[in-house]
């Protein structure tokens, strides 16, 4: 008898492990071919599955007929239509990673909104079965596929055009290989598996716009765990889940453990999604959420006029209309949330559903008494202690978000917003019985109304002051470009905690003043689909305005009140889908194409033109007081600030950025001899015996390297001969397998780029590391702040050396031109008084007279005492500035010496 049913329980989960694997390779396959997660999968299999229900149940065809132009002639068409208008223009853009996960999102929403239109909210229980409950056919039509797939990428031309588009699409273009075409036919497969998935589901599960969509994306943990790559891997998950799922069943263990593992059972996909997507190696690391999405947006003039008293207006309302207004300031609240996370801070959240529900039920346990430990409590008091012990549990996706981004932190952020709706809301032990009353008081609609504005009110002044000052800046920041914030002193780390735990304290405010205002907890309210939904909203409407959060929710609870449900799904996925091209949200977008349709007046003179006409007569300068706009060259700061190095270091005056002293002659201090590592100079950066090695290449071989006060320390080199390695290991974004790096007398081999910074080691990227959505001044003030000394002057200081304290301090940094940025870079990192200044290709994109004028501000920094280490390409700039020059062979330090003798003999 056991023998049977473990024969039984068997060939059952072989048949969800089969559908399981068509989901799997449908997916690696579509990211495999183009690149993209396919968040919108599972909708397609929802589309198709509703198609062929309408075609054989609704029309009464053949189920042959129904079958044969759903899976051959629809889901091809839409992963085709998908492909044309939503992706390609994507990639045609450059292909932003963060962006296409959007617009994924984005079809998702519109797809589940559309089904909601058409066919309704109710479940179906009557879609036809395509493949019999046997096991074996699912099994082999996945296998079959598979192996299909495996054939057709590893030994065909279409396979390896494949490769090359993902890889990288222009290069493949340039090559000669279709890449539209390419991009197309792995859309239309992916789509192929989708609905192919989706029907066979169909009858097995309950067929509805969220159900089916949301149990599709469950299974995203089989091509997880596969990387995306592998479809025999994919496969074998898929099938070994559904197996263990299956016989999960046969266990009944006593007491509290019984829930727990029915749970277990029931939701073991979801676990497998969880451990995928928080233990396993991130998938898309490279991808980051899209600054352009997140930048501040310019507020439309009466907007927030207009905003207060469209929220006044339901105060004049009764009956269902007062009723349905309720839900807006609390949805308003959550939304804030997502401005914090992601508008603040950058980072992507799909589960903030799961604190909006934790803090409803928090709220209806406290409140009737159920909460472990805790005593009945008042509504009110009920509600502020919920949101004090949901926020720390923010931690649960600010923790991922430290070591991941992108797509790896997408999924981590939806699974665990699956996780606490399986795990949590679903379970009859947490939510059975509950109610939830509104505070005393406020019972009314109305009263209840004016006390949901107040908590709004308190929600804006709390993420409007995450927008100003020191913290505002610092998120800001990160946003912006993570690696630069870190270097300038800035702890990304905590500060991304520091968003997460304010974004689930905020969600959780509003999930509990939205169960207060429907007088019950809701599990369905705060749906993972619902969590991807308001994701979107948010984003289109522009990431970081408390306006658009506001706009979202009014658009959400007021079509879906007005009109049929799944309106303001598919409005909110129209939009979504179209984000690569107005990511500022739609007002943006609206007075960008204003402004293209206003006629210019007058023509723009040539450069020689504007040159006569300055002659002639006097011109309107621009914002930087040139006519074209430019920045001039730094000017030379006031003499007297530093004293020429002796043979034993500096002797300084006085320390910073305004001590420097731009128009002195250093080239009495180059010394005879390099100089020999030995006892520990203080001010001074070490690199002691470092090694690093990749898969078993050796990148550095025991690298010796002295960065001292007072000198200008070159490294030079060949591609590949191990420079920027060297950099990153002393600049703290690469730990050394072997070897110390040493500051002075201490051992910061281990310490984090942020911790250097605020002992004093700043440094410069080759690839530019400024924050656009910051002005020029804010930007220097940042490094002022987290750098080694907080000094509310340094900023200005740093200003006046590079030529920035004029107009162009009030521009914000995205649009200057390359040779400004370059300035605003080092006077950022001067702003935090170093002691070591790492330089990596500062001459990177500058003109003549820019690299000129950027070596002298840098001589003078030498001349009052400044360590500088300068990674560069450029060996003039390096003969004319370095008083000691490396040469990097393979990991490898062949020769050192004075700048001029190992440079002749270089080039000799």
């Amino acid at each position: 008898m056991s023998g049977s049913l473990t024969y039984d329980l068997t060939l059952a989960g072989l048949s969800v492990g089969g559908a399981a694997a068509l989901t799997g390779i449908g997916l690696v396959v579509t990211h495999r071919a183009t690149g993209v997660l396919n968040f919108a999968h599972g909708a397609i299999a929802m589309v198709c599955a509703y198609l062929l229900r309408q075609f054989t149940v609704v029309w009464g065809w053949p189920l042959a007929l129904g079958a044969a132009v759903t899976l051959l002639l629809v889901a091809p068409s839409i992963g085709m239509a998908l492909e044309r208008f939503v992706f390609r223009p994507l990639s045609v853009l450059g292909g932003d990673p963060a962006q296409t996960l959007v617009a994924s999102l984005g079809v998702f929403v519109l797809l589940v909104g559309g089904a909601a239109l058409v066919w309704g909210t109710g479940a179906r229980a009557d879609a036809p079965t395509l493949v019999s409950a046997d096991p074996w056919g699912q099994l082999a039509v996945a296998v079959a596929l598979a192996v299909g797939v495996g054939g057709v990428t590893r030994w065909t031309r279409l396979g390896t055009e494949l490769r090359a588009v993902v890889d990288d699409r222009s290069l493949a273009v340039l090559g000669g290989i279709d890449a539209d075409r390419v991009a197309a036919a792995g859309w239309a497969f992916g789509s192929f598996t989708a609905g192919l998935t989706g029907v066979l589901l169909a009858p097995y599960v309950r067929l509805d716009p969220y159900g089916m969509p949301l149990l599709v994306m469950e299974v995203m943990a089989v091509a997880v765990a596969a990387r995306m790559r592998s479809l025999p891997v994919a496969v074998v998950v898929a099938l070994g889940l559904g197996v263990a799922q299956s016989q999960l069943t046969r266990l009944h263990p006593a007491g509290w453990a019984e829930p727990l593992l029915q749970a277990v059972g029931a939701n073991l996909f979801v676990v497998a999604l969880l451990v995928a997507a928080l233990v396993l190696p991130g998938i898309g690391d490279r991808d980051v959420l899209p600054r352009t999405a997140t930048a501040r947006v310019v507020t439309p003039p009466g907007a927030w006029i207009v905003a207060v008293v469209l929220f006044l207006l339901p105060l004049g309302l009764a009956g269902s209309d007062l009723h349905t207004s309720v839900q807006v300031p609390a949805l308003g609240v959550v939304l804030l949330s997502l401005v914090v996370v992601t508008g603040r801070g950058g980072q992507i959240s799909l589960g903030q559903a799961a604190y909006a529900g934790l803090g409803a039920l928090f709220t209806a346990l406290l409140a009737a008494g159920r909460f472990p430990g805790l005593p009945r409590l008042p509504e009110l008091a009920a509600l502020a202690v919920a949101v004090v012990l949901v926020a720390p549990l923010g931690v649960l996706t600010g923790w991922p978000a430290i070591g991941r981004h992108g797509l790896a932190l997408a999924l981590a952020t939806f699974a665990v917003g699956v996780g606490v709706s399986r795990f949590v809301f679903a379970q009859p032990y947490a939510t059975s019985g509950l109610s939830l009353d509104r505070p005393a008081g406020f019972d009314g609609d109305r009263a209840y109304y004016v006390l949901e504005l107040g908590l709004l009110a308190a929600a804006l002044l709390a993420t409007g002051a995450l927008r100003r000052g020191r913290t505002g800046r610092a998120l800001a920041a990160m946003r912006d470009h993570a690696s630069g914030a870190s270097a300038a002193g800035v702890r990304v780390p905590s500060l991304k905690l520091t968003a997460f735990v304010a974004g689930a304290a905020l969600a959780a405010l509003g999930g509990g003043m939205l169960g207060m205002g429907l007088r019950a907890f809701d599990a369905t309210a705060y749906d993972p689909v619902r969590g991807l939904l308001w994701f979107a909203a948010v984003v289109v409407l522009g990431a970081d305005s408390a306006l658009g959060a506001l706009a979202a929710a009014a658009l959400l609870v007021g079509l879906d009140a007005g009109a049929r449900g799944g309106v303001a799904a598919a409005l909110i996925g129209v939009l979504a889908v179209f984000v690569g091209r107005f990511p500022g949200g739609p007002y943006e977008a609206l007075r960008t194409a204003t402004s293209r349709l206003r006629p210019r007046r007058g023509a723009t003179p040539t450069p020689l033109g504007a040159r006569v006409r300055r002659r002639l007569r006097p011109v309107e300068t621009g914002p930087t007081g040139r006519p074209d706009g430019t920045e001039p060259a730094p000017a030379a700061a006031p003499p007297g600030a530093g004293d020429r190095p002796g043979p034993d270091g500096p002797t300084r005056t006085a320390r910073g950025p305004q001590a420097a002293t731009p128009g002195r002659d250093t080239t009495s201090r180059r010394p005879s001899a390099p100089h020999t590592p030995a006892a520990a100079t203080p001010g001074s950066l070490f690199a002691r015996r470092i090694r690093v090695a990749y898969d078993g290449f050796t990148a550095l071989d025991g690298v010796d390297l002295e960065v001292r006060p007072g000198w200008v320390t070159a490294v030079v080199g060949p591609n590949g001969a191990g420079k920027s390695t060297l950099f990153h290991c002393l600049a703290g974004t690469l730990r050394p397998s072997h070897g110390r790096v040493l500051f002075g007398e201490r051992d910061i081999t281990r310490l984090a780029a942020h911790a250097r910074t605020r002992l004093g080691i700043a440094r410069t990227f080759q690839q530019l590391a400024v924050f656009p959505s910051l002005t020029v001044a804010e930007n220097v003030q940042v490094g002022a702040e987290q750098g080694r000394i907080a000094d509310p002057a340094a900023a200005e200081r740093a200003l006046r050396l590079f030529g920035l304290d004029g107009p162009v301090r009030a521009l914000p940094a995205e649009g200057l031109p390359t040779g400004t940025l370059r300035r605003v870079e080092l006077a950022r990192a001067l702003a935090g008084s170093p002691h070591v200044l790492l330089l990596d290709e500062p001459a990177a994109g500058l003109d003549t007279a820019e690299v000129t004028a950027l070596a002298r501000v840098l001589r003078a920094l030498a001349a009052d005492g400044t360590a500088l280490l300068v990674v560069e390409h450029d060996l003039d700039l390096v003969a004319d500035l370095a008083d000691v020059v490396h040469v990097m062979t393979a990991g490898r330090v062949v020769t050192s010496g004075p700048a001029r003798h190992v440079l002749e003999r270089g080039r000799g």
